[in-house]
């Protein structure tokens, strides 16, 4: 009898810890980082919250004056910056294994914004590391040349100690100004007013679908832009359909899981890169560019398993 008894309490104790596990829980935090099907969420109990997507994960985009409406969206739209609310529960190892996901319309254009704006940031960083590095090797050579000088030595000191604090600072700053690698990139061009993808391109997006999947955790971003010729609304619809066919090819022909595809951004006219009074220059513009990223953040987390 005193046997069935301890049987019985052992069972009661595993219901209820399972029970604990199952219990819904709700959470409002950013997403740092995602790597396919997992993402990294900062709260404000956890600065590293893993949050699991499943095929029954239902994600929405919250609409309305009052915020009570929700319309589909696709876990595509799920990208790092995105302020979100997931309900869900614990699995064993304290991950949440969401149920659903929810986001404001406002919250995935600011995202959205962040991301098309990676490239140019990581362009920039790396010429003022250029130059950085450039007045560094010219300080060295001032120092040595007032080593054959000691009459200048005490002069200068202060000002070179100075100014290799200064460069090791900025240095520092622009080493911080993204969290992702760019690992390829490869740029289609459109005519005037076209959206479909030219048949010579489908080649390099399939080779470039390949490559990302040798890269563990990576995502892949995929941002289109208008000339400035036009209406900003026809060329914002235009910059939106060209990302989307470009979309097409990669999940279609490249086969990528849809789990490691970032929204596609359309960013208009906003960003012309060529020179918007000649045909070549609009030509330039009239672009999506795909990128193959690799988040900072999980390549750390991996580093350190």
């Amino acid at each position: 009898m005193a046997r069935c008894m301890r049987i019985l309490q052992l069972t009661v104790l595993t219901s209820m810890s399972l029970a604990a596990f199952a219990e819904t829980v709700k959470i409002n935090g950013m997403i740092k980082a995602r790597s396919g099907a997992s993402m990294i969420v900062q709260t404000a109990d956890s600065p590293h919250l893993v949050v699991l997507l499943t095929d029954k994960t239902e994600v929405g985009q919250i609409q309305g004056v009052l915020k009570v409406r929700r319309k589909e969206m696709s876990m595509a739209a799920l990208i790092p910056g995105l302020e979100i609310q997931a309900e869900g529960s614990y699995n064993d190892q304290h991950q949440l294994v969401a149920t659903s996901v929810k986001f404001k319309g406002n919250d995935l254009e600011r995202a959205q914004a962040i991301q098309a704006g990676l490239h140019e940031t990581e362009k920039q960083a790396q010429q003022n590391r250029e130059e950085l590095e450039k007045q560094n090797a010219e300080l060295k050579a001032q120092a040595e040349a007032l080593k054959q000088q000691h009459e200048r030595i005490a002069a200068n000191q202060e000002k070179i100690a100075a100014n290799k604090a200064a460069i090791e600072a900025a240095m520092a700053r622009f080493g911080q100004l993204d969290d992702y690698y760019i690992l390829d990139e490869v740029t289609v061009y459109f005519g005037n007013g076209m959206t479909g993808v030219d048949s010579k391109y489908r080649p390099q997006l399939v080779q470039l679908a390949e490559k990302a999947k040798g890269f563990e955790g990576y995502m892949i971003q995929v941002v289109g832009y208008a000339s400035s010729a036009g209406s900003a609304a026809l060329n914002q619809e235009l910059s939106q359909e060209r990302a989307a066919n470009v979309t097409n090819i990669l999940l279609q022909g490249g086969h990528v899981p849809l789990t490691n595809m970032l929204a596609p951004g359309a960013m208009g006219e906003s960003q012309q890169v060529g020179n918007t009074k000649t045909a070549e220059g609009q030509a330039e513009n009239r672009r999506v560019v795909v990128r193959v990223l690799q988040n900072k953040g999980i390549v750390g987390l991996q580093n350190m398993q």
